[in-house]
Order: C-alpha cells, then sequence, then structure tokens
C-alpha cells in the first residue's frame, strides 16, 4: 500500500471515530437534558411530586421528538430553546438550579415563563447561570423574598416580568443590563431607590403598588404615570408630588428673620381686610349658598334606598341662579334645562325632585338612578355626576352642543340640571341594560353568538367614528366609554350612552386665528391623542366581546393578561368557550382580536383612528355574511 492511499485513510478513520464520539455526546446531552427537565417539572407539580400524564413528559419519550407540552425545540439539533408553562396552576417550587446548573440546557435555553401559577422560589441566586436567557417570566405566583443579585449578571436579558408576587427589598443592579426592553414589577412589596435604567431603551416599564421612594430618574418621564402610581414615598415627574429640596446648613440669619417677619404682617394685614369685607356684605345682602340639588337631593351613596323624595318649597336658589335660569331658553323650570325632546315636555324639577329613584349604578365619576315621574308615564335615567369641575356656562354649553348632534346609536340626554356643586342629566330609561350586564350578567345570554357580538361591534364603532368626526373641531370625546355605557335599546341594538360627560385632558387647549403652523400642527396632533384615549375603550370593549372576561377580575387587566398570552403563542386560550364550541371561525377571531389589541396599545400614536377600526370591522363583517350565503345556499 503507499504512502499517498495511508494519508487518504487515515483521515476516513478520524472521521468515523469522531463521529462516533459525537453521537455518544449528543446522545448523553440529550440524556442530561431530559433527566433535568423532569426534576425541574417534578418540582414544579404539586408536594407528592406527581406529573400530568396527559402533558407527555415522562422517561420513555423525549421532549423535542415527542414536542412535550410547554417545550419549545430547536427543528435543526433538538435543543430545547424556550419553557412556556403559563397558566398551568403549578403549586410547587422554582428551582433555578435544575435548569441552570445542566450545561446542555445552559447553552441554548433562551426563554422561561412560568406566569399564572401559584410557585415559590427556590435557588433563584443560580439564574445566572442561564447566560443564554432573553426572557424570564414569573408574574402572578407566590415568590417572595429579596430578588438575586444575580440577576444583573443575565447580560442577553430583553424582557424581565416579575409582578405580582410578594417580592421585597431593593432591586438589583438591573441597569448593568444594557440590552433590556422590558421591565415589570408591579404589585410586589420592593422598596429602595429605582435604579439609573436606560429607559431610553426600554418599551415597556411599570414599579407600580410596590415601595419605593426617592425621585424617579430623569429618564423615567417618559412613562406614564400609572408605572409609578402607589409608592407613597416616590416623588418626581410623571407624578404629581414634588420632591423635597435639600435645606441649606448653618441656619436662618438675622436679615432672613426681618425678611419673614415683614411677609407675615403684610399677610396679616390682608387678611385682616378681607375678612372685614366679607363681613359686611354678608350684612347687607345676604344670599342662599346652597342651591336646589345641593340642598334637597344631595343623595347619600351609602344608601340602599336613595330617593329624590323632598318638599318643593324647600328649593332655595340664589339671586344670581334664578336670574340665569330665567335667561336660559327652553326653560320649563327655574334650572332644568330641557333639551329638544317632546317626551320630557311639562316635566318640572320640582317633579323630578320629589319622584321616588332607585340606584340602578354607581362609578367614580357618578351615580345612576332610575326616576319614575308620574306626568310622563314612563322611567327616566337620571345620571349625578360628581368631582367635576367644569363650570356651569361651559356645561351648558357643551351639552347643547351634543344635543346638536344626533346617531340613532348615541343615545341623547333629555334634560340637565348644573350649579356649582351638583350637574344631573335625564336620558331615557333603557329596560334592556348594558352590553356588560349582558356580557357577564349571572343569566348570560346564550342569543350572544359571533355575528350579534360582531354586530354589536360594528355599530358601537360606526357611531364613534360619527360622533368623533362632527365633534372634532369642538375635542369633545365620550371619556369614559365601557361596556358599562353601552346600553341595548328596545331591539337589542347597542346605545353609547354619556357621550362628552368626562373632559379628555388637554380638551380645552385651543388655538388662535393667528397662530402660526406649528401651533395649529400641534393642536392637530393634541386632538389625535384626546379622540385616541376613545379607542382604547372600543379596544377593550371588543376584548370583553372576544373573551366573554371582565376588565378587571382578581386583579387581573385584560388589556395586559391578553396581550402577555398572544406574545407567549397561547392565543387560543383567551377566546370565549362558548364561541369555540358554536364552532366560530378562528380565522375571523384572530382578525378580530388583532384589531382589537391595535386599540389597546400603550402608545396612543400607535392606535388606529375609529374610522380605521370600523372598516376593519366592516371588512371582517362582510366576510362573515359571504361566508353565511355560502353555508345557507
Amino acid at each position: 500500500m503507499s504512502v499517498t492511499s495511508k494519508m487518504h485513510q487515515i483521515p476516513f478513520w478520524v472521521f468515523l471515530i469522531s463521529v462516533s464520539l459525537l453521537l455518544h455526546a449528543t446522545k448523553s446531552d440529550e440524556e442530561e437534558a431530559k433527566r433535568a427537565l423532569l426534576n425541574f417539572f417534578t418540582k414544579l407539580s404539586t408536594n407528592n411530586g406527581s406529573i400530568d400524564p396527559t402533558l407527555g413528559w415522562n422517561s420513555t419519550s423525549d421532549p423535542c421528538r415527542d414536542q412535550w407540552k410547554g417545550i419549545i425545540c430547536d427543528n435543526h439539533n433538538l435543543s430545547v430553546k424556550k419553557i412556556f408553562l403559563d397558566g398551568f396552576n403549578f403549586s410547587g417550587t422554582f428551582d433555578a438550579s435544575t435548569l441552570c446548573n445542566v450545561q446542555s440546557l445552559v447553552a441554548t435555553l433562551g426563554v422561561i415563563s412560568l406566569n399564572y401559577n401559584n410557585l415559590r422560589g427556590e435557588n433563584l441566586e443560580e439564574i445566572a447561570n442561564c447566560k443564554q436567557l432573553t426572557r424570564f417570566h414569573i408574574s402572578r405566583n407566590q415568590f417572595s423574598g429579596s430578588l438575586p443579585n444575580s440577576l444583573s449578571r443575565l447580560n442577553n436579558l430583553k424582557r424581565l416580568e416579575i409582578s405580582y408576587n410578594n417580592f421585597s427589598g431593593s432591586l438589583p443592579e438591573l441597569a448593568r443590563i444594557s440590552g433590556l426592553t422590558v421591565f415589570l414589577a408591579q404589585n410586589n412589596d420592593l422598596s429602595g431607590a429605582i435604579p439609573n435604567f436606560d429607559f431610553a431603551n426600554l418599551e415597556e416599564f411599570d414599579v407600580s403598588f410596590n415601595n419605593f421612594s426617592g425621585p424617579i430618574p430623569l429618564g423615567g418621564v417618559s412613562f406614564w404615570v400609572s408605572s409609578y402610581i402607589d409608592n407613597p414615598e416616590l416623588c418626581g415627574d410623571p407624578l404629581p408630588n414634588r420632591c423635597p429640596t435639600h435645606k441649606p446648613k448653618g441656619g436662618v440669619s438675622k436679615n432672613q428673620i426681618l425678611m419673614f417677619s415683614g411677609y407675615f404682617l403684610i399677610g396679616l394685614a390682608l387678611f385682616l381686610v378681607i375678612i372685614l369685607k366679607l363681613f359686611c356684605k354678608k350684612d347687607g345682602t345676604k344670599e342662599e349658598k346652597n342651591d336646589a340639588v345641593y340642598k334637597v337631593a344631595a343623595l347619600d351613596d351609602s344608601s340602599d334606598n336613595p330617593s329624590f323624595t323632598t318638599n318643593e318649597d324647600k328649593i332655595g336658589m340664589s339671586k344670581s341662579e334664578i336670574s340665569n335660569a330665567s335667561a336660559d331658553s327652553g326653560l320649563v323650570s327655574s334650572s332644568l334645562v330641557v333639551l329638544s325632546s317632546p317626551e320630557v315636555n311639562g316635566l318640572r324639577f320640582g317633579n323630578l325632585l320629589k319622584a321616588p329613584a332607585e340606584l340602578i349604578g354607581r362609578g367614580k365619576h357618578g351615580s345612576v338612578y332610575k326616576v319614575i315621574c308620574e306626568d310622563q308615564g314612563k322611567p327616566l335615567a337620571v345620571k349625578r355626576i360628581k368631582d367635576w369641575t367644569i363650570s356651569s356656562y361651559d356645561f351648558k354649553q357643551r351639552m347643547r352642543r351634543l344635543d346638536q348632534v344626533k346617531h340613532p346609536n348615541v343615545l341623547p340626554a333629555m334634560a340637565f340640571y348644573s350649579s356649582r356643586q351638583e350637574k344631573l342629566l335625564v336620558y331615557e330609561y333603557q329596560q334592556n341594560g348594558s352590553l356588560f350586564r349582558l356580557l357577564h350578567g349571572t343569566q348570560m345570554s346564550k342569543a350572544l353568538d359571533w355575528s350579534s357580538r360582531l354586530g354589536i361591534a360594528a355599530t358601537i364603532a360606526e357611531a364613534l367614528a360619527f360622533m368623533h368626526q362632527e365633534l372634532r373641531q369642538d375635542r369633545i370625546a365620550h371619556g369614559n366609554l365601557k361596556s358599562s355605557n353601552i346600553l341595548l335599546n328596545n331591539s337589542m341594538e347597542p346605545c353609547i350612552s354619556e357621550y362628552g360627560l368626562m373632559v379628555v385632558e388637554d380638551q380645552d387647549r385651543s388655538v388662535s386665528a393667528t397662530a402660526s403652523v406649528n401651533s395649529i400642527q400641534a393642536a392637530e396632533e393634541s386632538a389625535d391623542t384626546i379622540f385616541k384615549s376613545d379607542i382604547f375603550g372600543f379596544g377593550v370593549i371588543l376584548l370583553e366581546l372576544l373573551t366573554g372576561k371582565m376588565v378587571q377580575n382578581n386583579g387581573v387587566d385584560l388589556a395586559q393578561w391578553v396581550v402577555l398570552v398572544v406574545r407567549e403563542e397561547w392565543t387560543v386560550e383567551v377566546f370565549d368557550k362558548t364561541l369555540i364550541q358554536d364552532g366560530t371561525s378562528e380565522e375571523r377571531m384572530l382578525n378580530l382580536l388583532r384589531v382589537a389589541i391595535k386599540c389597546v396599545n400603550r402608545s396612543a400614536e400607535s392606535r388606529p383612528s375609529i374610522n380605521q377600526a370600523a372598516l376593519m370591522l366592516n371588512t371582517i363583517k362582510e366576510e362573515d355574511e359571504r361566508s353565511m350565503d355560502v353555508s345557507e345556499q
């Protein structure tokens, strides 16, 4: 045999040996990974250590080839890349050492997601060994104690979600993780200062409902105030409470004492002058300071049986109020302004006050009562608004402008009352209740199938688009759009109620006729922001229709939950089971879900306009109707 042939044979045998060793090493790695995962799953389960056999996790199968539930692998080398176990109701422990001390897993594992379980933490400091982690999610569990400092060594981490646990103590140096884009830690017991994150790189950030203290870092102002609320000792923008300034050392000088004394004497003199003037005015012309509603209809919200009943001769109004009331056109009584509604012609304010009232709804902006007036022969709904600082003049102008804009699916006010202390609105009572009651009541209507829900959504979008178009120049949005404000008329069609009763932030800003082009453009952008708050509310209504779930359920925010589930690729879990059982097209439900998620985007600028949303809904509805026609044929 020649030297040349021997040289060709040696690499061949070396290659065979290398392949054999590689296969053996791969097999060993796979066995090691499987044993580690089984140990990990056993600890996640209840105390008896049993694993649900329906999940497919057992020693006779392979995590990747047999597709264990919750395990996502690399299809090329069959290595474990992601662990998604959200909402499995595990009640054991998450032991980081079972995964992060196994070399065959550490080299490839990029995601650990254990949200919505009842897990406790163990050996969390070992998480730093999982150096390839890009996402670590353990929200809504029972973790407690301090966060391990080793978290700051996860240099590849992009998303860290630890909200709704019982973590305490200060945060580790998470600002060292330069690529972090999401940090959610709300509803814990964390304390100390907020680290100086690279806020420009963060897309989502929330540390609300903790015990953080001190000033918010400078870059933190880019996030909403809701990201910081309920941290009593936290201060600085965007929170309303300012941080205290440090007092200079060395005490107060003599000159400062003299200066402050002079200010005090001047202030005292002004105070005495004001008191004397008020006293003289009170003796000269005494006026009634309590208006009619405040005096006789200041309803006790804690009462189970509120009532407007009183004696008409007790109504007392000031001279100025009577003068203003007499000047109002369309005035039926001394202060009740009736709009263009013949159903309440002849309604007097005194009759309204004397009529029995039943509390039918209560919210943070006021209460709603069912009032039966004999003269009208039909029940009325009276909305009592509280804590609205708008002036009576602006309120009257606003109500008259709203009365000029009519849409069959927007419930108009029939009359209103306004004073310094109270504001009342009268509506036609809708006996079929609200969309909220229909969706979440104890006896949910079985008739609310997919077509009905889609029709309701499209009708709301169309009506809202009309109102936004007509009232854009007036900068009047709904301001409080939610399913309890969507009422059902006698034909079970949705009607938007209470439109324009809440002033959205920046709504009163105006642009002068001589404003520059840049100012006009800024005003247009501001107007867009005002109406985008309604888009968010509309998106939440779409999610209620799709999921059948309430907006807030045991502290779980519906919009955040849906976005989380969709992000983790468990989209089918969000849909209402009654829709799935009825055989509703998953494709059309997904299309509607995409619209809803766009509407609840945290960035107002990224949300679609209501016209865009209505167009997308009509497209889905037309596809649904064409499908039904084909099915019937």
